[in-house]
């Protein structure tokens, strides 16, 4: 078991770049030439160029998003943007085969020794491909595939093509259509009926490259009665110039099935972080997104559950910190489409200095369904009086026999309480530190304990500064 007492975390942990040789670059801007390009060097069959171009097409057609941060979307320079680089390689299958300068960052990530100490398999992608996936021989045995998404569907098409863009469809919103055009990498998972998995699998996402924009797009399908739990991880070193990830992750839960995906996300503060999570959850089916936002310029973040089987079961669980210069607009959507469904979202934010939070929900009932329950709580702690948050529900519900409930609260780390405990020897960072995590305390104990631990050292060092 890990302990506080011999784990580091460094808040620049991830602020460091190597020099890389890549064999392939679609070059500057989106144009159907990157486009095609990308498709050629993935060698893609017809079908998946036509996706692609399909997706190019509603990008170009559909406006920037009106009701999210348009001030801060305006930013985003799309002609400047680096859309695919790759090594060549194919993802290795032990870290002694992947090339030194992508071993060396993993390397001081700290991936390789996460792998083995608590892990059921890894795949970990640098730019715009998986340098290195694997999992534990006895899961394969098993008939669990956990692969990349260029494998997935080159190898497993039958299970690949049957769910690929049916849960978020490439015109769901602008960023989706982007994703559908230029996707490459993410991962590709598939449970057989009745696996459960007793460790978690863990994808890390690191951008190398400036100007870069990552978009990774990740299929999960749990089959009847199985459970996953699969952990994201997310670094990118810090530019002068703005770096763009906008991923796709789509999960089916099959009934009976359990999911439980966790992101922990330290992007740096030039990051733009758009992203669209959605899963569907059939009859007794459960999902789960615990979900962690510290660091980027922008996040815009709002996982989904579409509850369509009879007692399916949806929850997000989510900690947002907004530091200087930084708006962490997340929150969740939960769609119920079958009786006795249960949706349950707890999100917590954070704002320092001139950062701002915000969260936005969405929940919806029809009237023709019956026994269906929804709890929302959404809390935002200030730290100084320059701080923002905001709270956008959106709470549709009809019928007479469903029950919504929803609470939100704002406040602020009280002098006295700062006083009160530097009187017990704390310093006045220390005090606020502590004031923090105990607020976080009850959603950072469902992250696994490498997890939490981590979090909420992270929380002390993002404290430091806040005081004054």
């Amino acid at each position: 078991m890990t302990t506080e007492a011999n784990v580091n975390i460094d808040r620049e942990k991830g602020n460091f770049h190597f020099n890389t040789n890549y064999a392939y670059d679609a070059g500057t801007g989106l144009s159907e030439d990157a486009v095609r390009y990308i498709s050629e060097v993935k060698e893609e069959e017809p079908w998946m160029l036509g996706f692609r171009m399909k997706g190019l097409s509603i990008f170009e057609k559909k406006p920037m998003p009106t009701h999210w941060a348009t001030k801060d979307l305006e930013n985003i320079n799309f002609d400047v943007i680096r859309y695919y680089l790759a090594k060549g390689q194919k993802p290795s299958r032990t870290w002694d085969e992947v090339p030194d300068d992508i071993k060396n960052t993993f390397e001081r990530l700290g991936i390789p020794e996460q792998e083995r100490k608590f892990l059921a398999g890894v795949e970990a992608q640098f730019d715009s491909e998986a340098a290195y996936s694997r999992m534990k021989d006895d899961l394969e045995e098993k008939g669990v595939i956990f692969v990349g998404s260029t494998e997935g569907l080159k190898d497993h098409p039958e299970i690949f093509k049957k769910w690929f863009g049916k849960v978020i469809p490439t015109s769901d919103n602008k960023f989706s259509a982007l994703n559908s055009a230029v996707f490459s990498g993410g991962s590709f998972i598939y449970i057989p009926p009745g696996v459960k998995l007793e460790q978690p699998l863990q994808a890390y996402f690191r951008i190398n490259a400036e100007n870069f924009g990552q978009f990774e797009r990740t299929l999960i399908i749990a089959d009847e009665g199985s459970e996953v739990t699969y952990m994201e991880g997310c670094t990118a070193p810090k530019f002068e110039t703005s770096t763009l990830h906008s991923a796709v992750v789509e999960l089916v839960a099959l009934p009976g099935a359990k999911i439980q995906y966790i992101t922990v996300q330290n992007w740096s503060n030039n990051v733009f972080n758009l992203v669209t999570k959605r899963a569907l959850a059939h009859e007794e089916a459960e999902v789960r997104w615990i979900d962690c936002n510290i660091g980027s310029r922008l996040t815009m973040k709002y996982p989904g559950v579409i509850l369509k089987g009879r007692k399916a079961r949806g929850e997000v669980l989510s900690i947002a910190l907004a530091n200087e210069g930084q708006h962490q607009d997340t929150g969740a959507k939960m769609v119920h489409a079958a009786d006795e469904t249960t949706s349950n979202v707890i999100a917590k934010s954070i704002s320092i200095g001139k950062g701002r939070s915000s969260y936005r929900g969405l929940v919806q009932i029809p009237g023709h369904f019956k026994h269906c329950r929804n709890n929302t709580e959404c809390d935002a702690l200030l730290i100084n009086s320059e701080s923002e948050t905001d709270t956008y529900p959106a709470i549709t519900v009809q019928g007479s026999e469903n029950s919504v409930q929803h609470e939100a609260s704002v406040s602020k780390v009280s002098a006295e309480q700062i006083f009160y405990m530097q009187q017990r020897g704390m310093n006045e960072g220390e005090a606020m530190s502590l004031c923090v995590n105990g607020f976080v305390n009850d959603l950072i104990r469902e992250f696994p304990m490498e997890y939490s631990v981590e979090l909420k050292r992270l929380i002390d060092l993002e404290m430091e500064d806040s005081v004054g």
